[in-house]
């Protein structure tokens, strides 16, 4: 029987995993606390712009503005304190139009200053239409502007239109960013575009590749910059315990939304955002609690003999409820998706392929944060199976905790 040298064996060097237990919970907490707890995507702002020619030759605007981020701008670029002062009150009693139309002037020369139409390189001159009114979009006031544009005839060649947008963000600072959604229908030409304070033009003469990949941006930036849906993410990831376990949860949440996605984003249905974010909240908790209830449930089971399915691919119960879970909580992530694009526009081929490129950029992004994070956790797991388990819990426990909060901020919103 051989003996072994202790003088000559070294111990296995051990890795200390606790500082990276620590990160993945900060990580989580970060998240969360990066924006008001209220708010999904944090202080940003979305303007909608629907462009459309008009009998006499003009281009129609109808400019949807959010209510108090333009009072503020407006008031303090334009230096017209009263503005404020009337548009804070008149918000109190519901008579926000008023507001707006008494200090007309001020508002056209904020938002004529920063939305910018021009045509064979000549810009074209703006007149108001109407008075200013205001109305509920997505749960939220909304101005609504009506301009129309002269634009000087091009000579012999293709007529294109070039729309530039820098409203909001200001030197203020009250908007992080802002998201200009663009729907026109001009000579001939329709379609859909997303601008940013990054990207704050379009021409209705560019190609298609760069218009799809304005949309792959957007879908992107939505996903990476949207705490209720990193967090919901999160807890799938967190509570897989294999790859086949991420990868069906990860399917089914992409097949759920995608399909919602589109379906909302084509009008097809609408629900309202009062609806849609709370379920949303609870789906965090929903997701991020299944993990703790199944480490219950097998220390309580941890007797008992029973079958495991056949094949590597088979689902036990629990399984395919949780399948089903994500599910039903995937469609209602879509209706969010679908409510922060915000496009009202009539069926197009290229509305449909902006959508369809619009998800495509959610998922590599989800894809990318899946393929850091989950491998990460496995290696834990696999050296130290106890840590593993302390990751899970308390990873799921805050991110629980974060969307029972948002759950009830946003019910009590509602009251």
């Amino acid at each position: 029987m051989s003996r072994i040298d202790s003088s000559r064996y070294r111990a296995p060097r051990r890795v200390s995993l606790l500082p990276v237990l620590l990160g993945l919970v900060a990580a989580a907490a970060s998240v969360a606390l990066t924006v008001a707890p209220a708010s999904a995507h944090g202080f940003e702002s979305t303007v909608y712009v629907d462009a459309s020619a008009t009998a006499s030759g003009q281009i129609r605007t109808d400019v949807y503005l959010e209510y108090d981020l333009l009072v503020v701008s407006a008031a303090e670029n334009q230096n017209d304190p009263g503005l404020f002062d009337d548009g804070m009150a008149l918000f109190e009693t519901g008579d926000e139009a008023i507001a707006m139309n008494d200090h007309a002037d001020t508002v056209l020369d904020y938002v004529e200053e920063r939305l910018l139409v021009a045509s064979a390189g000549a810009a074209c001159v703006p007149t108001p239409v109407g008075d200013i009114t205001v109305d509920l979009r997505d749960d939220v006031p909304y101005a609504l502007l009506v301009l129309d544009f002269a634009c000087a005839a091009g000579s012999g060649e293709e007529l294109s239109y070039e729309l530039t947008s820098s409203l909001f963000p200001d030197a203020e600072d009250y908007v992080t960013d802002t998201k200009t959604i663009v729907t026109y229908e001009l000579d001939g030409q329709s379609g859909s575009a997303a601008l940013d304070s990054s990207h704050t033009t379009f021409s209705t003469g560019q190609a298609w590749h760069e218009r799809f990949v304005e949309f792959f941006l957007l879908g992107a930036e939505h996903l990476a910059a949207g705490p209720d849906h990193l967090l919901f993410l999160l807890a799938l990831i967190v509570g897989s315990r294999r790859l086949r376990d991420v990868v069906l949860a990860a399917t089914t949440f992409t097949v759920a939304h995608s399909l919602t996605f589109v379906i909302a984003a084509l009008n097809l249905i609408a629900v309202p955002d009062s609806i849609v974010e709370p379920i949303i909240a609870l789906s965090i908790a929903v997701v991020a609690a299944w993990p703790l209830w199944i480490n219950r449930r097998r220390s309580r089971l941890s007797g008992t003999v029973r079958a495991a399915p056949a094949g590597p691919w088979a689902l036990g119960r629990a399984e395919w409820v949780r399948l089903a879970v994500v599910f039903g909580f995937g469609l209602v992530h879509g209706l969010g998706f679908a409510g922060a694009l915000g496009i009202d526009e009539a069926w197009s081929w290229t509305l449909l392929w902006s959508l369809l490129v619009f998800n495509v950029g959610i998922e590599a992004v989800q894809l990318l944060i899946i393929a850091v994070v989950f491998p990460l956790l496995i290696v834990m797991r696999r050296r130290s199976p106890r840590l593993g388990t302390w990751i899970t819990v308390l990873v799921s426990a805050a991110v629980a905790a974060f969307g029972l909060v948002w759950f009830a901020e946003r019910l009590i919103a509602l009251a």
